[in-house]
């Protein structure tokens, strides 16, 4: 049974290609880049301890802290398959570590998008 649903799950048309991640910081400043930057690291860990190659294409430091934005390509098969539901945003509810004076808990935003490759 999990093999028939695998196999449905990394079924579409371009699901055996290579994709590109692209994770960009919403609204919010240094909290939503910090955030962006965990997104992108957290991806990246977990393609290469997979086996995925992972090609850096571009990276926009954030001001404070984090990333503003990040590509980076990824090779192997089904690469989209896996990644195709991990498009839009993406929401971090905590006390901020750059605001001393705690005011309120921030909501940071950051919203990764995921285009397949034209190789598979």
């Amino acid at each position: 049974m999990a093999r028939r649903e695998l196999e449905a799950l990394l079924s579409g048309e371009a699901d055996a290609n290579d994709c590109y991640l692209e994770v960009h910081a919403g609204a919010g400043g240094t909290e939503s880049q910090d955030w962006a930057s965990m997104l992108m690291r957290m991806y990246v860990r977990w393609a290469e301890s997979h086996g995925y190659k992972v090609e850096w294409i571009e990276e926009t430091e954030g001001e404070g802290a984090g990333i503003k934005s990040a590509t980076v390509r990824r090779q192997r098969p089904q690469c989209h398959g896996w990644l195709k539901s991990e498009n839009g945003v993406h929401r971090l509810v905590r006390i901020s570590p750059f605001d001393s004076n705690a005011r309120g808990i921030p909501r940071s935003l950051a919203r990764p998008s995921i285009r397949w490759s034209t190789t598979a």
